[in-house]
């Protein structure tokens, strides 16, 4: 995988390859002044052939999946109502196992409503193990 802060540097520039997905939006200026982040760039999550990075604050570390660290990934989802209400809320997220054993749960901290990156990180990494011939 290409070294993080390069990838996001390209994606923020609007620079990035045919293959790669990226997610922004604006940060709010009320939450970035109460969180002490509005002077921070905003939330980017970058999707590669090779991995995923995402960048949310100052405050946090990057958040990067690289595919040749998984063993395999698998699709997950829970719904919620509540007794008042016919709407039901969907929690979706990707389980993630890695060669050396560790199991993770992954979704987008910035964009967790957005299931596109639910979506493109499956697609991706699909597309990754295909040309890498690991099954």
């Amino acid at each position: 995988m290409n070294n993080p802060h390069t990838v996001l540097m390209y994606a923020r520039q609007g620079h990035v390859p045919e293959g790669w997905q990226v997610f922004t939006k604006k940060r709010g200026k009320l939450s970035g002044f109460l969180r002490g982040t509005s002077d921070d760039p905003d939330p980017l999550l970058v999707i590669t052939p090779d991995g995923v990075i995402e960048y949310k604050d100052e405050r946090k570390p990057l958040k990067i999946v690289n595919f040749y660290d998984l063993a395999a990934i698998k699709l997950n989802a829970r719904a919620s109502t509540t007794s008042d209400s016919m709407m039901a809320d969907l929690d979706v997220w990707v389980d993630l196992n890695y060669l050396d054993g560790r199991k993770e749960k992954w979704r987008s901290i910035s964009f967790a409503r957005d299931l596109q990156t639910i979506q493109g990180f499956i697609e991706a990494y699909g597309v990754h193990k295909a040309l890498r011939g690991r099954y």
